[in-house]
């Protein structure tokens, strides 16, 4: 319970920082990966898949970190990240895979869809005997691909959450947390939902809403409050200003800065984390803006202020270079070799990436004053 109360304290502090691996991610030895780096790197919570392999596979790279011979033993319990799922209540973006018929796909198309995908789930083969089309596993729903397609052949295949296979995974893998990804014009949905799963929540440390951006999205979120309080548990607003584009390019964090501000103005009750759009300016614009705790003028209410960020495709995309490296190396059958903790040099690489992210906004002198 130590390392849990230690990762409270950093949304109290104004510091908190989550990966997010993907609501519909499912590449398994690199989400494994990407858990032992980020835990290493000193991130708070990671955020997953509702899916029991997933969940396996990060909870054996935060073990894989907790067992790493360089840790200094005080730090091993305050590197044990809160684990939270995330589910949804109707149809959404996260939640949703992309597929097509290649055998449809014009032999002279320059196939911008396999360029544009940031996930390289993607792939076209000339050999018959080898996969073309959407890598499934590796998909998580970003849908950049599906405008760009001359011939609009791209589709996607959604899914929405099963209550009882939420409780169940609760009850069964030792999660911490979970995100209720919501939209405006959903609250029957989200009604439906909560009234399933709201007798489990006193289990949690900590429930999250995650919300995409909207000019009605505050009227929403305060109903959702008269719905769901009293709560038993910490509560975080997640302002998903524009989902799973961090990766694309700096300005993509302006709508989620816009979105926490209204929040914030909004006096919800709970504390704010930005996601959606997030990357290496985020905390520059936070700053700017003035919105984080140091600049506060007054301590006493949490909401006067941004608690954390959560990163999803931009921390992934800073680690895929090294995971491309692992993948690139001959494991004939020693299974071990697969595993980034064997690989000591490329390990390193990846944590000084990570930890760079990380001490944004978790490590800033400017946030210990």
């Amino acid at each position: 319970m130590k390392d849990k109360t230690y990762r409270l304290h950093s949304l109290t502090e104004g510091n908190w920082f989550k990966l997010i691996c993907g609501a519909s991610y499912q590449h398994l030895p690199a989400v494994r990966s990407l858990a032992l780096i980020y835990t290493l790197a000193g991130v708070d919570c990671i955020d997953v898949a509702a899916d029991y392999a997933v969940i396996t596979a990060v909870q054996e790279g935060i073990q894989a970190a907790q067992n790493c011979p360089d840790l200094d033993r005080e730090l091993k319990g305050k590197n044990k990240p809160l684990l939270m799922i995330s589910i949804n209540d109707g149809e959404d973006p996260h939640f949703r895979k992309a597929e097509f018929d290649v055998t449809q796909c014009p032999a002279e198309c320059s196939r911008p869809c396999e360029t544009i995908c940031g996930a390289n789930a993607i792939a076209f083969s000339d050999v018959a005997t080898e996969f073309s089309g959407v890598i499934d596993r590796l998909c998580y729903g970003c849908g950049r691909c599906l405008p760009i397609c001359p011939e609009q052949l791209i589709t996607t295949r959604s899914y929405v959450s099963t209550p009882q296979a939420v409780v169940s995974l609760v009850d069964e893998m030792g999660i911490d947390a979970i995100e209720i990804h919501t939209q405006v014009g959903h609250f029957a949905d989200f009604k439906r939902l909560w009234s399933e799963i709201s007798s489990g929540i006193d289990k949690l440390q900590i429930l999250a809403i995650s919300c995409s951006y909207h000019q009605d999205a505050i009227p929403y979120l305060q109903a959702l409050v008269e719905l769901i309080q009293p709560l038993p548990c910490p509560l975080i607003w997640q302002t998903d200003g524009r989902p799973m584009s961090g990766d694309i390019g700096m300005g993509t964090t302006h709508l989620a800065v816009k979105f926490a501000q209204k929040a914030i103005q909004a006096g919800l009750p709970g504390y704010i984390q930005l996601a959606g759009g997030t990357n290496d300016y985020t905390v520059t614009k936070l700053q700017a803006e003035k919105m984080l705790k140091y600049q506060a003028k007054s301590f006493e209410v949490t909401n006067r202020w941004v608690s954390g960020v959560a990163y999803g495709s931009y921390a992934r995309s800073l680690i895929s270079p090294i995971l491309e490296k692992l993948e690139m190396i001959n494991y004939s059958d020693n299974h071990s070799a697969k595993q980034l903790e064997n690989h000591p040099d490329l390990l390193e690489e990846s944590v000084a990436i990570a930890h760079n992210l990380v001490s944004q906004i978790k490590y800033s002198p400017l946030l210990k004053n």
